[in-house]
């Protein structure tokens, strides 16, 4: 049986250590740590440029500007799965990490509830669409609650506002002259809600794998995309970083490249959706009406200095699956060229979750249920295993296995483990309470609290370039070198031969557990602040602008309790062996 940790080799960085109140301390340690802190400015400079208490800058985010942050909305034809989880949770742990950091954050989601899908499922249900949307929108909403997502709005394409603002944008792009009357003929799939072209199927199927019906000539309003062929692709030359992963940006190159055709944009065979502004005989397009909630939820069309459109607009980030990629990154972009309206910064799409090595399908009965896997290994595990199994952009596999002996063996047996023995020993051997003195730091200490001190900067890089995964992979790494030092130090052999030397360490172990569930806040804030109550660190004091702040580090002689678990330790199932 094998469980690979994730490993990363942690750079040497600065931290600013002094106890308060401590009587024991050597003049010569401020001379240690500015050497340390030469030698980080001269080999290890961050890749982006970082600034005290936001996030480093990239090419495509200043790091101090307003940050809108989007999921899709999610379309109400059924309850949500381990998709809809995946996509929120990305958002979330960036959204908590930016406000941690001193970022003005709006993190949007909502549900998609217009169009052919959701009339066709409302009436096979017996229901209205608006009674079918309200009752699983609730659904999407209760998600969230549960797995304590952050979400500053949610929209819903069913508001009157909404419907309003898109009807503005129809108008403008009829202004702009980007909107014409025609018919239109071809194959679409009711389940994509996205037409496609001869050349596009797939053994008779959309290349999603859904079924395409044929639609028989009938009016329609399409925008001119062909117009805007050359314009993407120059905007996806200038702006490298608009598109990522790297991957799919080359798919959508490859697909704009191949021929953009004029979009029809308007359907008269059914009349759930917003209606065109002066032609009730059609509703519109499912994608133009989506798309427009990333402004919609902003007030627009009230772009006016001080609205929240002017403060948040263009978005930092839409994440988005790599299934409606084509929407976000080529249509959207063209119709808010065709509109004179910024674009959005950045637009990142993930993968698919597999199940068992399956593709997950109904007919195969192994949907991921998010509420299962919450109510099972609870709300901070499952969004560890979900943000950490994976590259973020590529597919990931899901497998129960696979699930207890991540959290087993990073949460479990390294995290909880080692809070539960650092805060056992301070317990038993400090009477209760932090040491009131400690010594003089010796090298391995230094290490290991530069180590701590470079964390943030590290997994800033991680978050603000969107490798979720890294991010993980440094604060397990973290712990596991705090592991190796408390193994290696051995404060409970430090007892019986030198208290003075038991203090420190076990101080220094303190400090370092503060770093770590600070910054574990934006993955596990449940968790982190179980950790953060029993090291006493102050409600106030646990944003990252606090982690360098000497008046904020752990305080000699403060009271601690008795520690209890934080993670539970999950039964491996007999007979299995997984490479987790």
């Amino acid at each position: 049986m094998m469980i690979a940790r994730l490993l990363t080799t942690a750079p040497a960085a600065t931290l600013a250590f002094t106890a308060r109140g401590a009587k024991k301390f050597s003049p010569s340690i401020s001379t240690g740590w500015q050497q340390l802190h030469q030698h980080r400015q001269r080999h290890c400079r961050p890749r982006y440029s970082f600034q005290a208490g936001l996030t480093p800058a990239t090419p495509f985010d200043d790091g101090t500007s307003p940050f809108e942050i989007t999921t899709p909305i999610y379309y109400v034809n059924d309850k949500p799965h381990i998709g809809h989880a995946y996509t929120s949770l990305a958002c979330d742990v960036i959204a908590r990490y930016m406000r941690l950091s001193g970022r003005d954050v709006y993190f949007l989601t909502g549900t998609d509830e217009h169009g052919q899908k959701v009339e066709t499922t409302a009436k096979n249900a017996g229901m209205d669409p608006q009674s079918f949307c309200d009752e699983i929108s609730q659904s999407f909403r209760d998600l969230l609650t549960l797995l304590h997502i952050s979400n500053d709005e949610f929209i819903r394409t069913t508001q009157q506002h909404h419907k309003e603002a898109v009807q503005h944008f129809w108008k403008q792009l009829v202004e702009k002259g980007a909107i014409y009357l025609g018919s239109y003929e071809g194959w679409y799939s009711v389940r994509d809600e996205c037409y496609y072209n001869e050349s596009e199927l797939v053994d008779g199927k959309a290349p999603t794998g859904a079924e395409v019906q044929w639609v028989k000539k009938e009016d329609s309003y399409f925008f001119k995309l062909s117009e805007y062929q050359e314009k993407l692709l120059e905007y996806y030359e200038s702006h490298p970083d608009f598109i990522a992963p790297e991957s799919r940006k080359n798919e959508v190159v490859s697909f704009v490249k191949g021929g953009l055709k004029d979009l029809s944009i308007s359907r008269t065979t059914f009349d759930w959706g917003v209606p065109v502004p002066g032609d009730d005989d059609h509703v519109m397009y499912v994608w133009i009406d989506a798309l427009t909630n990333y402004m919609s939820a902003l007030g627009y069309p009230n772009m006016e200095e001080g609205s929240n459109f002017d403060k948040f607009w263009p978005a930092s980030l839409h994440v988005v699956g790599k299934d409606i990629l084509r929407f976000h990154a080529v249509y959207w972009p063209a119709f808010l060229m065709a509109a004179g309206l910024p674009l959005p910064k950045r637009i990142f799409a993930h993968g698919w979750w597999t199940k068992d090595g399956e593709k997950i399908s109904k007919s195969l009965g192994n949907v991921i249920d998010p509420v299962e896997l919450v109510n099972t290994y609870g709300v901070d595990p499952t969004r560890f295993f979900l943000m950490s199994e994976v590259t973020f952009g590529n597919d990931g596999d899901f497998s129960d296995e696979k699930m207890i002996y991540k959290v087993n063996a990073n949460l479990s047996n390294e995290l909880g483990n080692l809070n539960q023995r650092i805060l056992s020993l301070v317990f038993k051997n400090c009477n209760g309470a932090v040491p009131t003195e400690i010594g003089t730091l010796i090298e391995d200490d230094k290490v290991l609290l530069a180590t701590a001190a470079s964390l943030l900067e590290r997994t800033g890089e991680a978050i603000a370039t969107q490798s979720l995964d890294k991010y993980v992979q440094h604060m397990v790494s973290m712990v596991w070198d705090a592991n190796k030092y408390i193994d290696s130090q051995a404060p409970w052999v430090l007892k019986k031969t030198d208290t003075e030397r038991m203090n420190t360490v076990l101080y220094v172990l303190m400090e370092v557990m503060r770093h770590i569930a600070i910054l574990y806040q934006p993955l596990m804030p449940s968790s982190s602040n179980v950790i953060l109550d029993q090291l006493s660190v102050p409600k106030e004091e646990r944003k990252f602008e606090h982690l360098g702040k000497e008046e904020c580090k752990i305080v000699l002689g403060r009271e601690v309790d008795k520690p209890t678990a934080v993670f539970p330790r999950f039964e491996v199932p007999v007979g299995e062996v997984v490479n987790a």
